[in-house]
Formats: structure tokens, C-alpha cells, sequence
């Protein structure tokens, strides 16, 4: 079947808008099997399939062979299914089970496997990236060999009632643009459009990577040309453009030409449409991440009348499987000021934690540079999920919100999960609480005194079925006990939605417009609660810098007198606090006293922090050096993610340690990409050097043996794992099923950090596979050592897990052994 793909139809012609012929290969049989697996938003995870792709005793699926025997002793077998008329497979079995297809290929070729609402995959043994969220647009450059092709496909709890979708595409060009997923902004009439930013999705069906590529974007006759990254063999990328739209002069289509282009010469071309919008319409935004250089956008509402000095600026975060312009469009323009939605980097995206988190903060930069709002008007609100997100962002934050206003929310992913799950409350393992440590920055429950900062707004409707107004009643409560300025409404008979006043509520505006957020000089009483100062550090003028037991909760709560010129401080689980500019007038002198003991009798501020820190007691000091824990970095596995991580992949193993590496480096990419709207370079370790990638996080795939770049990185880190054996501290432990994750600070960077994804041999590196640490929430420490058990029997296949001290060494008192 060969024919140009228009129309979206599955299990038939599929719209890619690829623009040239192809040929369309539906799965419509396969077999399944489950449950035989659990994730959530922990490290800890079992699956009995891939447990048995690591030993190796995987046996190829057949209808009515037994696949294991559960724990009640009951036999799970294969069955036969088939896609219903809605060409999807769906069945009891595929809740938290995985389906196998096979294709038989009459030749060795390659192709494009699209499967829509699955968990992740394994083709022919390779991982490659899932569509958990049901985008519909995760696609995977794959190479059939000739006969038989398998695909096991996991699917996770909505695999019954959403179902899975899967085919393959056969292209004439191996080199392509694909424009479903397409991050575009509005051409806003009267600005100054001649630097619009553009994201596409780039495929790569060949086995060398794609080097020397440009493309060129002609708008009404205005060209523009942009360097592509190297796109890694048999992958794909989402890259970024540049546009000029300076001659568009009228409200409508606006067409763009895109021409990609390999050492000058055209490889491929697409025709995208842009919308050219007036000043006062709702309209998109593009601007370049700091997380990692990808193009995001953002929603505004812009300004009813026109900007206007000392306007507000109102932070609107959207709910799951919201579009940010989505969310802007349900607010009708405000005469006082601009809201702006950002995207969470998806619809789904990360709950507004982790890089949502740090999306949110980089729109509210960006918007603040753009509208240059009063800095005392800057508002917090958002719905469902994004309640949750104000809930969070107005406790990690305090003092940036004047208000905040969560609109149908639940206050914790320990409360209520979404589409990834729970974040468990509480154990009482040993192990499983030192991991649920690394999630504490996410319990907004614990941070709950910060609110003290803002006014809030709640708003929820009292028949809400998807997220229960007892939520709100819950937060009521909290705030009841200790706040003295939230106002709480529950819409009469309103569901989860009830119209864009769910959001866009008068009540709600008019809070805002009486509230002002304090400056330094008007707020004498701190007291700021964080669990990471690598998120939020401080509240105006006191701030905690370090930590006595990293990931804790450390609270600072701080009296000053202007009148007698004095600071009085208590602390919780801090080793070094700050007072920031502002406290008192630059040159003033005055006392500070830490914990009943005089630290300062005569301190003076200029343009940098004091510091004091406790010792065998507490003491002024100068900074904490850069390479010690801090504000600055203060560890965690994830937040190696954070700098424009670069994927470095080992190649000095053996032929299956080096197909490891990179094969886990594409999926980790993959996977970046679905859930973060994101790009990363993936690079050889022989092409790696500090030089070129400075200031830059590393993510390193093998080990001290497999993985060239590990002596240059890590050569000083307290673990260290070679084929065979891991060694942590002064511990070693042998086998070649141990796999690990653990950071450790970059040694040539004071913020950025590496990222180590690693086994001590095949079985240890095969355990890694499968991960959670992209799902919003979910908690990663310093590190964590596993073997491959762990797949199978959970908590107990846990070798080791911990924190660093504050010089990055092992230390007993934060660190967890298996018992």
C-alpha cells in the first residue's frame, strides 16, 4: 500500500505530515500478557518481563504459554488479542502488562514504529521511548533485520479502557521533518517579529550520525538560516529555527518555508503555517529553556488597553493535558495588568515540579523582562494540576507571589497522583524512607508556614468528582491554624470545570488587586521552611545556604529590630544561614545573635550575604566554598539534568557494553523529549572534552571501565564501579547484576554536576533500562545502588541508597545498607 498520507485514520493512513509517500503497516494481532508490572513515582520498581530479558530466561511468547506464576500461585498465560474497530488492542491484560507483536520483514530495512498509549518498549530488545500521555507523536527510527522483528510494548494502568495503538511507516527518505509535534509562536502585529523561534521534530533513519545540517525558513520572501545539532543515528530530535516574519503586515495564515539542508544541498522540505494575531488577542510565545537550549513556548493574555507601567503580571499554570495557549484563552484581558501560562514543557509534563518547576520560573522571567510589571504585583494561580502547581510554587517560593490562588487543586502528589501515580506518604523501611527523603521538596504540607508570605485564594467547586473539594477543605484547615489573610470559596454545585470563570473568577482577581507582596525593609519577621536550598534558598533577607542533613527539612525563623539594630535567629537542621542585602541599610552596623549564641556584634551588609555557620557552635564565616554542598548544588540525581545536560555514552566495553550505553543513552533522549519537549546532544565518550561542553551537565552511560569520560570526571567520587564490582566508600561489592544511579558534582563547574547511569557489568547495566527519574515528583537521592532483583522483588534487590556530607563523601549517618 503506497499512497501520501492526509488523513488521520488509525490502523490505516496515519497523518504525519511527513509530505511524501509511504507505506502504512498496522499491527493488528498480538498477544499479551500481565499485570507484571509496577512503576510509580519512586526509584523503586518491579517488572517481571524485563527481569527476565536481564537473565536471560525469556521465552519467546506463544498463545496459552505460561509467562510466570503471580504470587498467589496463579499461572499467567499468554492470550490472543486483536484491535477493535477503533484499531487499538484492548484488554484486561494490558493493565500494567505488556503486549507482543511481531513483523516479518522480507528484507534488512528501516522504519519508523509509532505506538500511541504505552509506557515504553523493547524492539528486538532494544528500549525505546513510550507515549504514556497519549500524544499520539513519540516515533522511533528502527532498523528491521530481515525475518522475524518482535516488539514488546509496555503498557501501563489505562492499557485496558485508552488501549494501544502501533504500526509501522515506511518512508522514502531516511532523512526527514515532521511537523505534528511543532512548537510555533504567533506572529503578534506591531512587535518586532524579525527573531520568531520555531521547534521541529527531526528524524534520523540512517546508522551514522547527522552532522552539517541547516534550516531555512523563508516568510514572504524574508530568509533566515539555522545551525542544526547533530542528530545521534537511528533517532530523532526536536531542533530549533529562526524565523523572520518582520513583512507580515495582516491578521491571518502566515506561511513559512522550511528547506533542511546537508552541506547546502536539500534533504527534505515543509510548508508550516504560522497565525499572525493583533496586540490585543491572546497569543503564544517562544523563547530558548536554560535547561537545555530546546525551544518552549508560553500563553499570554496581554494587557487590556496596552501594557502600562507598574501593571501586574499573573503566573497562570495549567492543568493535565492543558495546552499553555489553552489556558491563557479561558482569562478574559485584564485592565491592570498580563497574565502568562507557561506549558510545564508538556500538557502532562512534570505536576509543575522538577523541570516544570524550573519552566515556570524561566516564563516568569522571561515575562518580567517583557511587561515589566511592578515587582510588588506578581500573582500565582492555576487549575487541577496546576492548583497543585500553586500549592507548590507558592510554598518553595515565598515572597515572589503577592498572591496565590489555587483553583481545583490537590495540595501533594502524595495525596493525589495523576496519571504516574502516588508519591508513597510513608514507609517503615529503612530504605524505602531514606528514597522518599529525596521527595521531600515536593510536600508542600511541611512548607505549609511559607504561605505566610503571600495572601491566598481558594477556589474549588463543591461537586467535584476528579479532584474532591475535600482538598480544599484539608487546606483550609492548615491554613486556618496560622494564617491570618486567605479568602475560600466553593462554587455552588461546580464540577472539576465549570466554565472559564473556574479559573477566571472576579472574586479571585479583586483578592489580587488588594494584595502587594512585601519588600525587605517591610518584613521583619522571617520564617522560611525549605527541603532543598538548591530550589529555594531563602525569603527576603534570611536564607539557608547548607544543610546538617541534606534533604531534611530546615527551617530559619528570624526576628529583626530596626530599633535596636539587632537580628535574632533560630534554626532546624542548618549548618550555614544568611542574611541578604536589605536586612539592614548598606554600612549600617548591627547584632546578630544564632541560636542563643552572639555571632556578629557589629555586622555590616554591602552587596553580598553574610554567612554564619555552625561549628561546634555557630560562628560568621565566609562563603561556603563552590565545591562543598550548597545553595549553588546540593546533589540529588536529577538535578545533573538541570544545566543543558549532555548524554555521554561508552565505547571502550565490549560490542554489548557499547550497544548498552548508547541504546540507553537514545531512550533516556527519547524519553527527555516526550515528557520534557526536550533535545539533548548524545555524544561518544571519545568526542567528549570539559572544554567544549563547559558549565554543562553530564549524564555518563557505563562505567570506570566502559566509559572513557569516567576518569576525567569522576575519578575523585567515593563510588567507583568497573566490570564486576561497585565500590562505595570504603565497601566493595562484587557481582556483574549491580547497576547504580548517583550523582556527583562536575569538578571543573561550581554548579553543574554529572549523572551517573551505570552497571558492573551487562545484567547490572540492562537493570537501569527501564527508570522513573523523568516522572514529575518523584524522588532520586545522591545515590542508589540496585541489582537486578530488584525488578522482581522489589525493596529487597536494594543494595545501598543515600546522601553525600557536605564535602560530597560517604557518610553512615545518611546512608542506607540493604538488611
Amino acid at each position: 500500500m503506497k499512497k501520501a498520507l492526509y488523513l488521520l485514520i488509525f490502523g490505516g493512513l496515519f497523518i504525519v505530515h511527513f509530505g511524501f509517500t509511504q507505506t502504512v503497516v498496522p499491527f493488528k494481532e498480538g498477544l499479551a500478557v500481565g499485570p507484571c508490572h509496577q512503576y510509580g513515582r519512586e526509584a523503586i520498581y518491579t517488572d517481571q518481563l524485563t527481569y527476565q530479558l536481564i537473565r536471560k530466561t525469556f521465552q519467546t511468547p506463544a498463545e496459552g504459554k505460561a509467562f510466570l506464576t503471580d504470587e498467589q500461585g496463579k499461572e499467567q498465560k499468554w492470550q490472543r488479542i486483536a484491535t477493535d474497530t477503533s484499531h487499538r488492542f484492548r484488554h484486561n491484560a494490558l493493565t500494567n502488562g505488556y503486549l507482543y507483536l511481531t513483523y516479518t520483514s522480507p528484507k534488512e530495512t528501516v522504519a519508523l514504529l509509532h505506538v500511541a498509549g504505552h509506557a515504553g518498549l523493547y524492539f528486538n530488545g532494544v528500549p525505546r521511548g513510550g507515549d504514556a500521555n497519549r500524544y499520539g507523536y513519540m516515533y522511533s527510527p528502527v532498523k528491521l533485520k530481515k525475518g522475524l522483528n518482535e516488539v514488546l510494548v509496555r503498557v501501563g494502568m489505562g492499557g485496558r479502557f485508552q488501549g494501544v495503538s502501533a504500526e509501522l511507516i515506511f518512508s522514502e527518505k531516511n532523512i526527514q521533518l515532521s511537523t505534528p509535534d511543532i512548537t510555533l509562536p504567533n506572529v503578534v502585529l506591531s512587535e518586532n517579529n524579525g527573531q520568531l523561534l520555531g521547534g521541529i521534530v527531526l528524524f534520523n533513519l540512517t546508522e551514522k550520525p547527522l552532522a552539517n545540517l541547516k534550516i531555512r525558513a523563508v516568510i514572504q520572501g524574508k530568509e533566515m538560516i539555522s545551525e542544526v545539532p547533530v542528530v545521534s543515528a537511528m533517532n530523532s530530535r526536536k531542533v530549533g529555527f529562526r524565523m523572520d516574519a518582520s513583512a507580515v503586515q495582516q491578521k491571518g495564515d502566515v506561511a513559512c518555508e522550511l528547506t533542511l539542508l546537508q552541506n547546502g544541498k536539500t534533504v527534505d522540505q515543509s510548508t508550516i503555517k504560522l497565525q499572525a494575531v493583533a496586540a490585543h488577542e491572546h497569543y503564544s510565545n517562544t523563547f530558548i529553556s536554560g535547561i537545555d537550549g530546546s525551544v518552549q513556548y508560553f500563553g499570554v493574555a496581554p494587557q487590556k488597553g496596552g501594557q502600562t507601567d507598574t501593571a501586574a503580571l499573573f503566573l497562570s499554570v495549567h492543568g493535565a493535558g492543558v495546552e499553555a495557549i489553552g489556558q491563557a484563552r479561558a482569562y478574559k484581558p485584564k485592565d491592570w495588568g498580563t497574565l502568562v501560562a507557561p506549558t510545564n514543557r508538556r500538557p502532562r509534563g512534570f505536576n509543575w515540579e522538577d523541570w516544570g518547576r524550573i519552566d515556570a520560573l524561566e516564563v516568569l522571567e522571561v515575562a518580567q523582562k517583557k511587561f515589566k510589571p511592578h515587582p510588588q504585583k506578581i500573582y500565582l494561580t492555576g487549575h487541577s494540576m496546576g492548583g497543585h502547581g500553586s500549592w507548590y510554587l507558592g510554598a518553595t517560593y515565598p515572597g515572589k507571589w503577592a498572591g496565590v490562588a489555587p483553583c481545583a487543586g490537590y495540595p501533594t502528589l502524595m495525596g493525589y497522583g495523576s496519571a504516574d501515580g502516588k508519591i508513597p506518604e510513608n514507609s517503615t523501611n529503612p530504605m524505602e524512607k531514606m528514597l522518599l527523603r529525596a521527595s521531600n521538596p515536593s510536600n508542600v504540607m511541611a512548607l505549609a508556614s511559607n504561605y505566610k508570605a503571600s495572601g491566598i485564594y481558594v477556589l474549588h467547586g463543591d461537586a467535584d468528582r476528579t479532584v474532591s473539594v475535600e482538598y480544599a477543605r484539608t487546606m483550609r484547615k492548615v491554613l486556618g491554624a496560622f494564617h491570618n489573610d486567605f479568602s475560600y470559596y466553593e462554587y455552588p454545585n461546580g464540577s472539576h470545570w465549570y466554565g472559564d470563570h473556574s479559573v477566571d473568577w472576579p472574586a479571585l482577581f479583586d483578592f489580587f488587586k488588594w494584595h502587594r507582596s512585601k519588600n525587605a525593609e517591610e518584613k521583619d519577621v522571617i520564617d522560611f521552611t525549605t527541603a532543598n536550598p538548591a530550589i529555594s534558598a531563602n525569603y527576603l533577607w534570611a536564607g539557608i545556604e547548607q544543610q546538617e542533613t541534606p534533604l531534611n527539612y530546615s527551617r530559619i525563623q528570624a526576628k529583626r529590630n530596626v530599633n535596636d539594630k539587632s537580628v535574632i535567629i533560630t534554626t532546624d537542621n542548618a549548618r550555614t544561614v544568611m542574611i541578604m542585602p536589605g536586612a539592614f541599610a548598606k554600612g549600617q552596623t548591627f547584632k546578630v545573635t544564632v541560636d542563643e549564641t552572639v555571632v556578629c556584634a557589629a555586622c555590616v551588609l554591602d552587596e553580598k550575604p553574610l554567612y554564619f555557620t555552625k561549628k561546634e557552635k555557630w560562628e560568621a564565616a565566609e562563603k561556603p566554598a563552590l565545591a562543598q554542598r550548597g545553595s549553588h548544588r546540593n546533589g540529588t540525581f536529577k538535578a545533573a539534568f538541570n544545566h543543558r545536560m549532555v548524554f555521554v555514552y561508552g565505547t571502550t566495553g565490549t560490542k554489548e557494553e557499547n550497544e548498552w550505553a548508547y541504546n540507553k543513552a537514545r531512550y533516556d533522549a527519547e524519553t527527555w523529549y516526550y515528557r520534557g519537549n526536550g533535545a539533548v546532544d548524545v555524544i561518544p565518550d571519545r568526542e567528549f572534552t570539559p572544554a567544549a561542553y563547559p558549565d554543562r551537565g553530564v549524564v555518563l552511560f557505563g562505567n570506570a571501565t566502559t566509559n572513557g569520560a569516567w576518569s576525567t570526571l569522576l575519578s575523585q567520587s567515593p563510588i567507583q564501579i568497573q566490570r564486576g564490582s561497585i565500590k562505595i566508600g570504603e565497601e566493595q561489592i562484587a557481582g556483574d547484576d549491580l547497576a547504580a544511579y548517583f550523582t556527583y558534582p562536575r569538578p571543573d563547574s561550581p554548579v553543574a554536576s554529572v549523572a551517573v547511569v551505570a552497571g558492573s557489568g551487562l545484567a547490572g547495566m540492562l537493570a537501569t533500562e527501564s527508570n522513573q527519574y523523568f516522572t514529575g515528583g518523584s524522588g532520586f537521592p545522591d545515590y542508589f545502588i540496585f541489582g537486578a532483583d530488584m525488578l522482581k522483588e522489589g525493596t529487597k534487590g536494594v543494595k545501598q541508597a543515600g546522601f553525600f556530607d557536605t564535602n560530597w563523601q560517604i557518610t553512615k549517618v545518611d546512608a542506607v545498607k540493604a538488611q
